[in-house]
C-alpha cells in the first residue's frame, strides 16, 4: 500500500483529536428499505445531519485548528465547504474570506454570509472560483485553503472512517460520492489502513466526472462539467492534486450514474428511508443500486455526504415527484382492497 495512504490515516487520527468540539459525531442508521429489496445490510452513514449539513465542517475544522489562531484564510466553494468553513472559523476565530461561483444556490449564500464573513462571486463553476481565491492568496499574502487538495482537509475528511470503524463490526462496501476527491481520499485511507477488506467503491456523476476520468488517464485531465443535481461533485482538479494519487491507491472500483439515476435516488431517500439529501448524497445510493446485485448478503455503508437541498428549485420539484408516486401507490393499493372485497 502507498505509503501516502498510511500517513493520511495517521492525520486522520489526530486531526480526530483537534476537530471534536466543533462537529458531531453523526449516526449510521440502518435502512429501512434498501437492505430489503437488495438482499444484504445497507447502513446509512448521516453526514447530512452534521452540524452544517454535510461532511466539509471535518475538513474545514481540520485546517483551520492546524493554523495559527487568527490567521487570514482564503477557500472556494460550490456551497458545502463554504458554509463548514465559515461555520468552522466562526467557532475557531479565523479571519475567513469565502470566494464562490456566480451559480451558488441562493439558500447556500444566504446561509455562508449568516456567519459575517467576507464573500466573493465569482466565476460560472466552482474551478474558476477556486483559481480565482489562490491568485487572490498569493496577491494579498492569505493562506489558501483548498476544498479538497490539501492534507490537513483530507484528513478531516478521514475522521468519518475512524467512526465507522467503531459503529460497525464489519463493513464489506462502502459507496462514496466523488468530486474534488478529498472525501474519498481520506475515507479511503483509513479504511484501506484499518480496514482492508472494505472495497472502497467511488460513484461519479456522468456530467460532472473530473476525478474518474483523471484516475483512468492516470494524470489530471481536463472534462467538460454539465449542470447535475449532484452539483457538490461539480468541478475539476487542480494539476498538482494530491487526491488523484490517493484515490488511484484506495479506490477499487468506479460507478458512474446519469441524472436520472440520481433524481430517482433522491426520490427513493425520501419516500423509502424518509432521508432529504442533496444530490450528491443520493449518487452513493445510485451508484449502490446500480451494483446490488453483486452486494447481496454484504454490509454496504452508503455514505451520505450531504443534506443542503435547494428549497427554491430541487425541492419543489422532489415533493412532486414523491406525491405523485405516492398517490400511484395509494391507488394500486385501494383498488388491490376493493378487490378484496369482492372475494365471496
Amino acid at each position: 500500500m502507498n505509503k501516502d495512504v498510511f500517513e493520511t490515516a495517521a492525520q486522520s487520527v489526530r486531526a480526530r483529536q483537534r476537530i471534536r468540539p466543533f462537529i458531531y459525531e453523526t449516526p449510521l442508521i440502518p435502512s429501512r428499505v434498501t437492505g430489503r429489496q437488495t438482499s444484504s445490510t445497507v447502513l446509512f452513514k448521516a453526514e447530512n445531519l452534521q452540524l452544517t449539513g454535510s461532511f466539509k465542517i471535518r475538513g474545514a475544522a481540520s485546517k483551520m485548528t492546524s493554523l495559527p489562531k487568527n490567521q487570514p484564510v482564503i477557500t472556494a466553494s460550490s456551497g458545502n465547504h463554504g458554509i463548514g468553513a465559515a461555520h468552522a472559523a466562526s467557532a475557531i476565530g479565523q479571519k475567513l474570506t469565502v470566494v464562490l461561483p456566480e451559480i451558488v444556490k441562493a439558500a447556500k449564500l444566504e446561509r455562508i454570509r449568516s456567519y459575517g464573513i467576507d464573500v466573493i462571486l465569482h466565476g460560472a463553476e466552482t474551478g474558476l472560483a477556486e483559481h480565482h481565491a489562490q491568485k487572490l492568496a498569493a496577491s494579498e499574502g492569505l493562506v489558501y485553503v483548498s476544498p479538497y487538495n490539501d492534507a490537513d482537509i483530507i484528513a478531516g475528511q478521514g475522521t468519518i472512517a475512524l467512526e465507522l470503524l467503531e459503529q460497525a463490526e464489519r463493513i464489506d462496501n462502502i459507496f462514496i460520492a466523488m468530486g474534488g476527491g478529498g472525501l474519498i481520499s481520506g475515507i479511503g485511507s483509513v479504511l484501506k489502513s484499518f480496514s482492508p477488506h472494505t472495497r472502497i467503491i467511488g460513484v461519479s456523476a456522468a456530467n460532472s466526472a473530473a476525478l474518474a476520468a483523471s484516475m483512468k488517464a492516470g494524470r489530471v485531465v481536463e472534462t467538460d462539467h454539465l449542470d447535475t443535481l449532484a452539483e457538490a461533485v461539480a468541478g475539476g482538479l487542480d494539476a498538482d492534486s494530491l487526491t488523484l494519487g490517493l484515490a488511484m491507491a484506495v479506490v477499487d472500483a468506479v460507478v458512474t450514474c446519469t441524472e436520472a439515476e440520481i433524481e430517482a435516488a433522491m426520490r427513493d431517500l425520501l419516500l423509502s428511508e424518509h432521508m432529504l439529501v442533496e444530490g450528491a448524497a443520493a449518487l452513493a445510493l445510485a451508484g449502490f443500486r446500480q451494483v446490488a446485485e453483486k452486494c447481496a448478503g454484504q454490509t454496504n455503508v452508503i455514505l451520505l455526504c450531504g443534506g443542503n437541498v435547494d428549497g427554491a428549485s430541487v425541492l419543489p420539484a422532489l415533493l412532486r415527484q414523491a406525491h405523485e408516486a405516492f398517490e400511484t401507490t395509494q391507488s394500486w393499493t385501494e383498488t388491490r382492497f376493493e378487490r378484496l372485497l369482492e372475494l365471496p
